[in-house]
This record gives structure tokens, C-alpha cells and sequence, in this order.
């Protein structure tokens, strides 16, 4: 049987459009369109220096807790160890603790500054405007709990 080459791995370009496809109905609490969300998440990685694996998986950092796609299809993908690790790592686990995932986060290279630059666009002031006082409230508690796990200062990294 003759010796197929792997997949050439995808380009940032083919992982933007593949993730802007996976979460095209998708909105977030804002009603805002989700495509949203992880352009700026992909930008706050590439603004902390991101490396090109860390950027592909800011863009596919929900698609597996959103169910867009599986953790089979993410093993399989033509990305690199790196990409698919950071994704497994920012993936909350349905009842997981915050400070397993916290721990998780931590112990995987390059998933801090994905999680970071996810947090800082979570929590940030005009995005939260739009979202009822209880909801507001409750998801900036959430945040600043994470951010604190995670060390990080104000989710600056």
C-alpha cells in the first residue's frame, strides 16, 4: 500500500474561516454575532505576542465546549500538538471545578495567554454594558475569580 503524506496543516486563513463556519449561528449573551468574540480573542493573543498556533487556537478556543466540532475531529485536524492542546486545555469540562480548570490552563503551554486574552474580552466594560445588572454582575465575578486562579493581574499578560 503506498505511503500517503500527511495534511499540510492549515493556515491561520483556513482555521479563521473553518471556526467563522463552525459558529456562524451562533450569538453571544449580547446577541451580538459569536465571530465576534473570537476575532478579538485572536487579536488579544496576536497583541501578547502570540505565536501562529496560539492564534489558531484562539480562533477554535469554544469550538469544542460549543460543540462545533469534536474532540475527534480536533485529534484529527491537520494543526499542530500545540494548537490542540491549548484548545483541550481552555475547554471547560461540564462540572468541573475552577481551579482544575485553572490548574489545566496553567500546565499547558501557550493556553495562559489564549485564556487571557479570552478573559480580557469577556470582561471588558463595553461589552458588558449591554448585559442585564444580574447577568453583568455575575460574569465579572466570574472573571476576576478566574483572572485570580490564573494570576493574572487585571488579565493583562
Amino acid at each position: 500500500m503506498p505511503h500517503r503524506p500527511a495534511p499540510a496543516p492549515l493556515d491561520l486563513a483556513a482555521v479563521e474561516a473553518l471556526a467563522r463556519r463552525a459558529h456562524a449561528a451562533q450569538k453571544d449573551k449580547a446577541g451580538r454575532p459569536y465571530t465576534e468574540h473570537l476575532a478579538a480573542v485572536a487579536e488579544g493573543v496576536r497583541a501578547r505576542g502570540g505565536t501562529e498556533a496560539q492564534i489558531a487556537a484562539a480562533w477554535l478556543h469554544d469550538a469544542v465546549e460549543d460543540g462545533a466540532v469534536t474532540e475527534e475531529w480536533l485529534a484529527a485536524a491537520a494543526l499542530p500538538r500545540e494548537t490542540k492542546d491549548i484548545v483541550l486545555a481552555v475547554t471547560k469540562r461540564p462540572g468541573e471545578t475552577p481551579e482544575a480548570y485553572a490548574a489545566r490552563i496553567l500546565a499547558t503551554p501557550g493556553a495562559l495567554t489564549v485564556k487571557a486574552a479570552d478573559l480580557a474580552h469577556n470582561a471588558d466594560p463595553a461589552r458588558a454594558a449591554v448585559l442585564d445588572p444580574d447577568t453583568r454582575d455575575r460574569l465579572r465575578r466570574k472573571y476576576a475569580r478566574m483572572g485570580e486562579l490564573l494570576g493574572l493581574d487585571g488579565f493583562a499578560v
